[in-house]
């Protein structure tokens, strides 16, 4: 069910904190620097509990990654180390990066399925990648926001967005310090309409530009997003 805690199915969250309390007793909250939903993926999230236990970091990654796989859970912890009094796994992330990865081609998924998005034609990457440049920088994103998205504000600034194909294999890369609900699935599913020859690349800024949900006309499904990266400054600077 995604990353945060659910009362009605499983989440990463509840898989992780269950698994610290097997190993150390503590009914510890875990923060994770972003939140996916139900169908999207992580390769590279970073979280945060604050605990008693005097577990070296390396030997409590080692046992929470016991319990998660004795559980059948399909989470594992990559690294683990002591954090500073003032770290915030969401709150001191100063960027976060996403991939979503499409297959173009006519045969089904198959060991693949859920994990990207198949469409049956190739792309227009030269149109694609011209129409993304239209939402490079800060604007109101409103026409690629969730309808129940609860951020304060629909501005934000996109610092990067560019397409990129090997193959078959197509990967939309979209980065910035914070995203809205659905903003990046949405922005997807307008260049995929332009990669289709459906949308002209100038159709992506009039869609942004008209500050409505009612002008986007496809919203790429959870499958292919994965969240790849999140960045923090460094104490110096």
């Amino acid at each position: 069910m995604g990353w945060q805690r659910q009362p009605h199915g499983p989440s990463v969250q509840q898989a992780v904190e269950t698994a610290l309390a097997e190993i150390t007793g503590e009914q510890a909250v875990v923060h994770a620097a972003g939140r996916t939903d139900t169908g999207v993926h992580a390769s590279g999230m970073v979280a945060h509990a604050e605990l008693q236990s005097e577990l070296a970091p390396f030997r409590l990654m080692e046992g929470v990654n016991a319990r998660l796989k004795l559980a059948g859970q399909p989470v594992a912890v990559l690294a683990a180390e002591n954090a500073g009094p003032d770290f915030h796994a969401r709150f001191s992330c100063t960027g976060r990066a996403y991939e979503y990865r499409l297959l173009c081609r006519r045969a089904p998924l198959t060991w693949n399925s859920g994990l990207v998005w198949r469409r049956p034609n190739r792309f227009d990457i030269d149109a694609m990648n011209e129409a993304a440049r239209h939402l490079l920088g800060q604007h109101d994103f409103t026409t690629f926001r969730h309808v129940h998205c609860q951020a304060q504000s629909p501005v934000k600034t996109l610092d990067r967005l560019w397409v990129e194909e090997d193959g078959e294999a197509v990967t939309v890369h979209a980065a910035a310090r914070s995203f809205l609900h659905h903003q990046v699935r949405s922005m997807v599913g307008s260049l995929v309409l332009v990669g289709e020859g459906r949308w002209r690349p100038s159709d992506v800024a009039e869609a942004l530009a008209a500050r409505n949900r009612a002008a986007l006309r496809l919203n790429a499904p959870p499958d292919g997003l994965w969240f790849v990266r999140a960045e923090y400054r460094q104490p110096s600077e």
